[in-house]
């Protein structure tokens, strides 16, 4: 993998990470991604996508941009977080960024992987990570609903 971000001599080469997500009831299987992620390189850079951007997949988020902001920045594994994150993960964001792998969970079909990763997988800076089984922002909504 080639490094996007170019060190001074004498500067330790850092691999920068990043993911996005939407972040809606910050709970421990957003905590594993992250941890997961993090592995991978040295810098974790995160991206949390706006209200607008996740409705045109999904449901509108339950918490605010600023409070999904910082439940993520409160998380250890992550070293700075980026609001209004793009949908498509394109060149140019890349290289604003100094990113040098994106990665995301495998809960992805294999359709939306193709939409929003497309430049990244182009150039071969793109992997999955497990997903945690067994919770997700929809099921613990699903949870609330029911009384649980």
């Amino acid at each position: 993998m080639k490094n996007a971000w170019t060190p001074r001599p004498g500067e330790p080469e850092i691999i920068r990470v990043y993911v996005d997500m939407v972040a809606d009831l910050f709970h421990y299987g957003h905590v594993n991604f992250l941890r997961q992620a993090r592995k991978h390189g040295d810098y974790l850079l995160v991206g949390v996508h706006a209200d607008e951007t996740v409705m045109s997949y999904k449901r509108r988020p339950i918490f605010s941009m600023d409070e999904r902001v910082a439940s993520v920045e409160g998380c250890r594994y992550v070293d700075e977080v980026v609001s209004n994150a793009p949908l498509r993960v394109d060149r140019a964001w890349i290289e604003h960024h100094e990113i040098d792998l994106v990665l995301h969970g495998d809960d992805f079909s294999s359709e939306m992987e193709e939409l929003c990763y497309k430049t990244p997988i182009e150039m071969g800076i793109y992997r999955s990570v497990g997903y945690t089984p067994g919770i997700s922002t929809s099921e613990i909504i699903a949870r609330i609903r029911a009384g649980a």
